[in-house]
């Protein structure tokens, strides 16, 4: 099913409100003693621990995103989810993060945000919506059309000649610091052990950054693939960088 613009426009902007229901839900957890539980997946306890609030800010977006995977004949792949295959069978997923940076969360630091993409079968995202939950900063982008934060046209613009190289939030905030505090560059690389992050840590600041005038890759160079069985890209890495002459170096 080929989407046209105006049903872009629908879906981003119920993504966005599914992101800012979310970040509400989060926000009523932060700061409290909450149990910190594990769970299988990475090589660190970045990507395996788990609160309540991811799965009810999960709860909260599948509620609000599952309509549309009838209307529009939809796959899904959300994080605290069963991965049920259906990104492989249809022509877009939602690929989602309820809570990046649930470490930093669970600290009671900021870093942390809400993270909802619709991608491509080939792993190419389409829209993207970011949420901070601490700020309340929302960024969106639909692909050819630019980047938002707030609804106001966000570039990538440098603020300092100093490199900033974020490292100590959730890969989602790292990638929109990109934006934010350019000259900037993050990367991870690849390894042998599962981690460097997941699909659906990098589906929508990707859409995001480079509609905003970034540049953002595998560790290769090569275009990111967001649509991998294995969620994890250890295999590939990654790096942003908010240009093209810092993703060439």
């Amino acid at each position: 099913m080929h989407l046209n613009q105006e049903q872009l426009i629908e879906l981003c902007e119920t993504a966005k409100n599914s992101a800012i229901e979310a970040s509400k839900v989060i926000q009523s957890y932060f700061g409290k003693d909450i149990e910190v539980l594990k769970k299988e997946g990475g090589s660190n306890s970045a990507n395996s621990v788990l609160t309540q609030a991811d799965l009810e800010s999960q709860k909260i977006i599948l509620q609000i995103l599952y309509p549309t995977l009838k209307r529009y004949d939809l796959g899904l792949l959300a994080e605290e989810e069963n991965d049920d295959g259906s990104r492989f069978e249809k022509d877009y997923f939602w690929c989602i993060d309820p809570l990046d940076g649930t470490l930093n969360f669970s600290q009671k630091k900021e870093g942390y945000s809400v993270s909802i993409a619709l991608v491509s079968k080939k792993g190419e995202a389409i829209i993207g919506v970011v949420m901070n939950p601490s700020t309340n900063n929302i960024y969106h982008a639909i692909k050819g059309h630019g980047a938002f934060k707030n609804d106001h046209i966000l570039k990538i613009e440098a603020k300092s000649k100093d490199l900033t190289i974020p490292t100590e939030q959730g890969a989602v905030m790292n990638a929109i610091d990109t934006i934010e505090k350019a000259p900037a560059i993050y990367c991870k690389p690849p390894k042998k052990s599962q981690g460097g992050g997941s699909l659906w840590d990098f589906a929508a600041t990707s859409i995001i950054q480079s509609e905003a005038g970034g540049y953002n890759s595998d560790y290769y160079k090569q275009k990111l693939k967001l649509n991998n069985k294995n969620t994890f890209m250890n295999k590939y890495g990654i790096i942003y960088a908010s240009s093209e002459d810092l993703l060439k170096s």
